[in-house]
């Protein structure tokens, strides 16, 4: 290298050194979000976050530009899985498709159910089926009990606006907030572009239309929904985060529909009911349930939303603080048509107890429930339900089984659902066999 070519070398040198130290000094809220980025898979991911989220900011203003939200990693989310860094997910939301229509500028406030308390919070809002970013401008958190006082504003790396590009995700900086358990709280997010949602979420949640901010507002909104939009989690960090979470990974009979809307009366609400008198009466720390069901979604067919090996990772593996995950896939692959090999069926559960196990995860399953009927549980798919129960009642494919069949089952046919467990659809338990389900998991199991 000739002496005259060495300044130049050493001003660029000199501006890159600047630029480092630049993106390393940075506000408080983005320095404790900086834990966030210990969960991604590898330091790969985070480069090619941060090359989709330069791609993306082009055209999206200045805190597009600065590659705020997208360099948080893959929609796997935080993913500490079995490791865990302290994080425990309190609530869940698998995302399911892009909202048809979805665009316009609105606030929505998402009512969420915890399941578990902590003294810290960060929330996950995902972008995932968009085909164009999405501009999130505020978010907010609250108790719904008294928003007006415990409202606060999330930031993501330290700014309170960025840009979510097309596939991917953002993760709050974590944000001092007491997150009480079995307690509604408010996600407002005000935004416009791209809508990834959960459209069935069996509760009322809110929304207004328009260019006008509104989350920051705790007064009431006209507007509601049956949707969650934007958001798909919500985690926990403080003493009752120690033991982790369960997540059951299922269709419509875990996303709770045939219960009433509104009343928390899934299955899996039963259940971390139970875990968290339990743990109370045993001065524990106790489980989170994160319900990452679907309704219409199958085992290997993708027939709403994406498949269960296929969202796998990010539903189930993929949540903060995971240790056990329930799988109740299985049915709508039967009376779809998607899938009617028995053998195909239990090879596909049996991989996921593999991959669970890779991770330090324990697995367990639920036998296929009733549905004689409806109509599209013929002889065929009976045959066939039957005969997977029977393996997975045998051993050989969960590490525990919690035998939803013999539950929800009328004593004197055994086909159908008994009638005081059926919603009225043949399918679907009722309040009652939703609580008979979550009744009878023995929580040592967990």
């Amino acid at each position: 290298m000739s002496t005259r070519t060495r300044p130049a070398w050493l001003a660029a040198v000199t501006v890159l050194v600047v630029a480092v130290l630049c993106a390393v000094v940075v506000p408080s809220g983005a320095a404790a979000g900086a834990g966030v980025a210990r969960g991604l898979d590898s330091l790969a991911s985070a480069s090619a976050s941060a090359s989709a989220s330069a791609s993306a900011g082009a055209g999206a203003g200045a805190d597009a530009a600065a590659g705020l939200g997208a360099g948080q990693g893959s929609e796997a989310g935080p993913d500490p899985g079995a490791g865990g860094d302290g994080w425990v997910g309190t609530w869940y939301s698998a995302p399911v498709e892009a909202e048809p229509g979805g665009g316009p500028a609105r606030t929505v406030r998402n009512v969420v159910r915890t399941t578990m308390g902590g003294s810290r919070a960060r929330i996950t809002v995902s972008n995932l089926f968009g085909a164009a970013p999405l501009d999130l401008r505020h978010a907010t958190l609250a108790t719904a009990a008294a928003p007006a006082r415990t409202m606060r504003t999330l930031t993501f790396h330290g700014r309170a606006r960025i840009s979510v590009p097309p596939g991917g995700q953002a993760v709050s900086d974590p944000l001092t907030f007491e997150v009480p358990a079995a307690a509604d709280l408010y996600m407002s997010v005000y935004a416009a572009g791209a809508v990834t949602w959960h459209p069935q979420a069996l509760g009322t949640s809110y929304e207004v239309p328009g260019e006008t901010d509104r989350a920051a507002d705790p007064g009431a909104f006209a507007g509601t929904t049956g949707a969650w939009r934007y958001v798909t989690a919500l985690d926990v960090e403080g003493p009752e985060s120690a033991r982790g979470s369960v997540v059951v990974l299922g269709d419509s009979i875990t996303e709770g529909v045939g219960s009433t809307p509104g009343a928390d009366r899934r299955w899996t609400d039963v259940l971390a009911e139970r875990l968290r008198n339990l743990r109370q009466r045993s001065a524990g720390a106790p489980l989170a349930v994160l319900n990452a069901g679907i309704g219409g979604n199958g085992l290997l067919t993708g027939r709403s939303g994406p498949s269960g090996p296929d969202r796998f990772q990010r539903d189930a593996l993929g949540r903060a603080g995971v240790r056990t995950v329930i799988v109740e896939l299985g049915i709508n692959d039967l009376l779809s048509g998607g899938e009617r090999n028995a053998d195909a069926l239990l090879a596909g559960m049996r991989d996921l107890v593999r991959r669970g196990h890779a991770r330090g995860v324990r697995v367990l399953g639920t036998t296929l429930a009733p549905c004689g009927g409806l109509r599209a549980c013929t002889a065929q798919v009976e045959a066939v339900r039957e005969t997977v129960n029977a393996a997975i009642r045998g051993g050989g494919v969960y590490e525990g089984v919690i035998d939803m069949d013999r539950i929800l089952r009328a004593p004197d046919s055994p086909r159908e659902l008994s009638p005081p467990y059926d919603s009225g659809d043949h399918l679907h338990p009722s309040d009652a066999g939703y609580r008979a389900v979550g009744a009878a998991i023995d929580p040592g199991a967990l």
